[in-house]
């Protein structure tokens, strides 16, 4: 196993349990990004943020509150609780505990079914030879743009954001994705003046539309500065701080944050030696092979991205090299969540993607506010069900759901497109009220 990132990590003990001889081999920490830099402390800071707003919601529905923001408690937290100083010791525990020869170093392909690794330990290098598979899961690394002046400039990556421990009193982010987001309310939240820099000509370029003004006016309420249309020409750094130039104009700020996304690094993989090309994934069949004896998961494959993804590829992968059969991989119903207020659900197409793939749509909607449990819930209530549905089929191909548990609400909805319920059937369903999820009921009504 190459790569013990959440994927790896699963396969590796599962295959081990099984009874195989499995070494893993990490250069890291053994469970990846999402527990340490990614999902789970992030996610701490999220619930933080949202706690900070909501007690100033108390004064519009319930009385008054004074709220004092205290950054050091969310540090501790996402320190002591989630990341153990950033100590993998459980997990490798945990790995080693299930049966798996646990390695800590750099490794690399040599062969379809051969790892050469230079151990941590500096005890030499060491060569590994599989008689069944050898499985990549050894995840991405912070992408950053090749904007001049750049890399020459102290700038932070996701991985820096989550474990400081004093906030800036101002921070440039440049990405307007569900990393920059997230992290762009949450430090507004705090009281850090933010201004999110984005080259597309929306925040969340890969949602709807109605996603990103959604999201635009929330951070208009929290003080966050969003300039879409963004190409940032040139970085710099100086005692004034980090200065980005776009066009005429030029922002400044105590820190930058890049949040452009992600990127793999196959060459260094030995992927070439392996017999695969060096693109930017692993391209793998619907069992996760890239070639007979060799797999991939989790990010490096071209459908990574998400915990969730690494985790089901991993499942297909122990099943195919156990012989166990089952369901193959099938990516028309990935979800996927940016855990923004209000929170940002999509699961499937998009209406222009389906347009793009030449599908003959139908659009429903529904106003989360306008619902019962919108009217309800007042203080940010803000939200949008939209269907993305096929004409010819009559089922959805794409949905999205955002409002106050919008990635909770998107759970029914991954189901609709997943088993492609026809849409008839969803129209007969009850949906109980009042809550956020009859707004399904309504946009499934409105379609037409």
């Amino acid at each position: 196993m190459l790569g013990l990132g959440v994927g790896g990590e699963e396969a590796a003990g599962r295959l081990a349990q099984a009874g195989l001889s499995v070494v893993g081999i990490e250069r890291r920490l053994v469970g990846g990004e999402c527990p340490y830099y990614a999902c789970v402390p992030t996610k701490m800071m999220v619930r933080a943020a949202d706690l900070l707003t909501d007690a100033h919601r108390v004064n519009e529905l319930a009385g008054h509150a004074d709220v004092r923001p205290d950054w050091g408690r969310v540090a501790r937290r996402i320190r002591d609780e989630a990341t153990d100083d950033w100590n993998d010791q459980v997990a490798v525990d945990r790995l080693v505990g299930k049966g798996v020869r646990f390695v800590r170093g750099e490794g690399r392909l040599t062969g379809p079914d051969t790892v050469s690794v230079r151990p941590a330990d500096g005890s030499g290098e060491r060569v590994f030879r599989a008689d069944r598979a050898v499985i990549v899961g050894s995840g991405t690394e912070p992408g950053a743009p090749p904007i001049p002046g750049l890399a020459d400039t102290p700038y932070w990556t996701n991985r820096d954001a989550v474990r400081t421990e004093e906030l800036p009193a101002s921070l440039l982010i440049l990405g307007g994705g569900p990393i920059g987001c997230e992290f762009a309310q949450v430090f507004a939240r705090f009281g850090v003046a933010v201004t999110v820099l984005e080259a597309a000509d929306r925040l969340l370029p890969g949602e709807e539309p109605e996603s990103s003004e959604l999201v635009r006016s929330a951070f208009s309420a929290d003080g966050v500065t969003v300039r879409t249309g963004a190409a940032v020409e040139h970085v710099g750094h100086d005692w004034r701080g980090f200065t980005a130039r776009v066009g005429g104009e030029e922002h400044i700020a105590g820190r930058l944050l890049v949040a452009t996304g992600r990127r793999t690094e196959l060459a260094a993989l030995g992927v070439v030696e392996a017999g695969l090309p060096n693109d930017r994934f692993i391209a793998t069949d619907d069992r996760m092979r890239a070639t007979d004896r060799l797999y991939a998961v989790g990010d490096v494959t071209e459908h990574g991205g998400f915990t969730h993804m690494a985790m089901y590829q991993a499942d297909i992968a122990v099943r195919d090299i156990l012989g166990q059969g089952g369901f193959s991989a099938d990516y028309r119903a990935v979800p996927r969540v940016t855990f923004t207020d209000p929170e940002v659900g999509g699961v499937g197409l998009t209406a222009a993607q389906a347009g793009k793939a030449g599908i003959d749509t139908l659009i429903g909607t529904a106003d989360v506010a306008a619902e019962t449990r919108g009217w309800i819930h007042q203080a940010g209530n803000a939200g949008v069900v939209k269907l993305v549905a096929d004409r010819d089929r009559n089922v959805l191909v794409g949905a999205t759901s955002v409002g106050p548990c919008g990635g909770e609400v998107l759970a029914a909805l991954t189901l609709a497109v997943h088993a492609e319920v026809p849409i008839d059937r969803l129209r007969s369903m009850i949906d109980a009220y009042p809550t956020f999820h009859r707004a399904i009921g309504t946009a499934v009504a409105s379609l037409a």
